[in-house]
């Protein structure tokens, strides 16, 4: 495995009581001595989209289940809101809202009365709902649908519900979890747009859980990868990528992958930091040298089957620290 430096998060961070998330050496074990969480840490401030990001197993949900209160800590310490998670449940519950990964709608019932009824639970005045609930069927799209059951919804607009059902008592943090999975790349760009004008209108703050990479590049104005259970790198998405290179280049070895490297090696171009998997090299390369490693690759008869350069990605990040993708499943 590689290694690559770390950015941790401040511990002077500060997060306004009013809108923001902080976690301290957040821990979780269940029987049989699995660690779900190893002490992991994070702040979110105030109109922040943060993301974390990590397979199947990575301790998202758990950490997710901690923070709206559905899960226990084992120990650590944790706000949302200004409220302690384990200390004033009710008070965090009601400064946040949650999309969960899986649907909690009632199909028989209409979008209207699921809405209706979140609200009665939060005891929200029933004029000021049904006004709220009118200007979130516009917003999401659900005018022409709201009085449908919502069996006879599609996967999206059930996620555009759900999603309006997360705002609709106006919470000063949002949790979405794996909001998009299981839906097709067409709405799953519509949600990504809805999701934007949402943080816009109502200035929340989101904490959301996904191993999209796409999904985290584009809506996250920072990130914090996870794997078994702990942080291993934090930072704005285009901080992670720049540190690990400008170019990755992509070589299929015709032979031992020593031939591919010692050719680069005689070129000039460094291989520090390759990342070797079968007869396969990850390479990643600064300085706008990808065309010469390319160039050189192509004239050393026999030595790679293809070779191909391309710009980094986060799952090249997470490759990198931990030898597995983060699409593994």
């Amino acid at each position: 495995m590689q290694s690559m430096q770390v950015l941790s998060t401040d511990a002077n961070l500060s997060t306004d009581d009013a809108g923001g998330v902080r976690v301290r050496d957040l821990r979780k074990s269940y029987a049989g001595g699995v660690e779900a969480l190893r002490g992991v840490s994070f702040d979110v401030l105030p109109g922040e989209v943060f993301g974390l990001l990590g397979p199947n197993g990575a301790g998202k949900s758990t950490t997710i289940g901690v923070l709206t209160t559905t899960i226990r800590p084992t120990s650590g310490e944790a706000t949302v809101g200004g409220f302690d998670v384990a200390l004033e449940p009710l008070a965090a519950r009601r400064a946040s809202g949650i999309v969960f990964q899986d649907s909690v709608l009632d199909g028989p019932l209409t979008g209207r009365q699921n809405l209706m009824l979140h609200a009665r639970l939060w005891r929200t005045p029933r004029g000021e709902a049904a006004a709220r609930i009118q200007e979130l069927a516009g917003v999401m799209g659900l005018s022409d649908l709201i009085d449908r059951p919502v069996r006879t919804y599609s996967g999206g607009q059930r996620r555009r519900l759900e999603i309006a059902r997360g705002v609709l008592t106006q919470p000063s943090v949002l949790f979405l979890d794996e909001p998009t999975v299981g839906l097709d790349p067409a709405i799953r760009y519509e949600l990504w747009a809805l999701l934007r004008d949402v943080r816009a209108r109502q200035r929340v703050t989101v904490v959301l859980t996904t191993h999209y990479l796409d999904e985290a590049e584009r809506l996250c104005d920072r990130i914090a990868v996870m794997h078994e259970g702990r942080i291993i790198t934090e930072g704005a998405p285009s901080d992670l990528l720049a540190a690990f290179g400008e170019q990755v280049l992509d070589v299929e070895a015709a032979g031992p992958v020593a031939g591919v490297t010692s050719a680069l090696r005689a070129a000039g171009v460094p291989v520090d930091g390759a990342l070797e998997i079968g007869s396969t090299l990850t390479i990643p390369l600064q300085n706008g040298l990808g065309d010469a490693a390319v160039r050189t690759l192509r004239d050393a008869d026999g030595v790679v089957r293809s070779v191909a350069l391309r710009k980094p990605t986060l799952d090249d990040v997470y490759l990198r620290l931990t030898g597995a993708r983060l699409d593994d499943q």
